[in-house]
């Protein structure tokens, strides 16, 4: 039987890999080293092998807990990770610019509010909105005012819908970033008492891990990027690896029992490449200090590859 290429229909593109080594957000540490730990499980290569052009930007700057003091307790490192953010913003922004899809590796998920920041102003300035796919256990929606740690990795969709820390939110001076009509949390199953009524109050949309069980990846995935891609340019792909169950990603910043299998997170990333309208993509929370042989790193290089276009057949 002659082999058949699991590359054929895959339009190339030019990717630019964005590392965010950020991990002020959490009081847990390791994620800093989650983007030494995706390059080394490949990712460069593997999305070329698949025709895409790929550069590596390298790192961006990060600040480390040791060197700095932890600032308001509500809101811990706020100052660092909205610079951190902004310089992020920045380089999404360029990248665009040069016609490249940015990937960004993280760090924390508080790189989110840098990415989304990115990527809202290249379309703002072309008169074009952006929808937002955010695929977590969590809902990261905390405020200063709500979060029971004050890390603020549980605040970056809060801070791109315009919820606060106004810090974070208000990169490139205007806020929120994307219209709640277009933002959508998938998977999400740990969710704070307070946080619920922040979900409530933004008005965006939410798929549980209960909507994925009963209605399946596929029902849940078409929907929500129908949502997503109503009325804008396409959208942003936040992935979270503790979306994924711990069997699968044991090494993530905080892990959840009970999230998708293997299959229902290729699937999900195979349906986003189906649908072609994925502006950027970012990976966060993947831990090695708590990984097992790289697994976790692996699993995301993996699943970016089927965001991208990788078929089984």
């Amino acid at each position: 039987m002659s082999a058949i290429s699991n590359t054929a229909g895959i339009a190339p593109k030019k990717l630019r890999v964005i590392g965010v080594p950020l991990d002020l957000g959490q009081s847990r540490r390791g994620v800093d080293m989650g983007p030494s730990a995706v390059r080394v499980a490949g990712l460069e290569a593997r999305l070329e092998e698949l025709g895409h052009v790929v550069e590596d930007a390298g790192n961006i700057t990060v600040a480390i807990a040791e060197q700095k003091k932890t600032g308001d307790p509500n809101a811990k490192y706020l100052k660092e990770i909205t610079a951190t953010c902004t310089k992020e913003a920045d380089l999404v922004l360029k990248t665009l610019e040069a016609g490249k899809v940015p990937i960004v590796l993280g760090g924390d998920h508080s790189v989110g509010a840098g990415t989304v920041s990115g990527v809202a102003e290249y379309y703002r300035q072309r008169g074009q909105k952006v929808g937002l796919i955010w695929i977590d256990a969590h809902t990261d929606i905390n405020t200063p005012d709500s979060s029971p740690s004050g890390n603020v990795h549980g605040m970056p969709l809060a801070a791109v819908m315009g919820l606060g820390p106004a810090d974070l939110s208000n990169i490139y001076n205007f806020s929120p970033k994307v219209a709640p009509e277009n933002c959508v949390l998938v998977g999400v199953r740990d969710i704070d008492a307070v946080e619920k009524e922040n979900v409530r109050k933004a008005g965006i949309g939410v798929f549980t891990m209960r909507d994925i069980d009963e209605r399946g990846m596929r029902t849940v995935m078409e929907e929500a990027l129908r949502m997503a891609g109503r009325g804008t340019a396409g959208y942003h792909v936040s992935l979270d690896m503790d979306w994924v169950d711990p069997e699968d990603a044991p090494g993530v910043g905080t892990p959840v029992r009970g999230g998708a299998t293997y299959r229902e997170a290729h699937l999900a990333m195979e349906i986003i490449a189906d649908h072609g309208r994925m502006l950027s993509f970012e990976i966060v929370e993947v831990n090695p200090v708590i990984d097992e042989h790289n697994r976790t790193a692996d699993l995301a290089v993996e699943l970016a590859l089927s965001a991208f276009g990788k078929k089984i057949l």
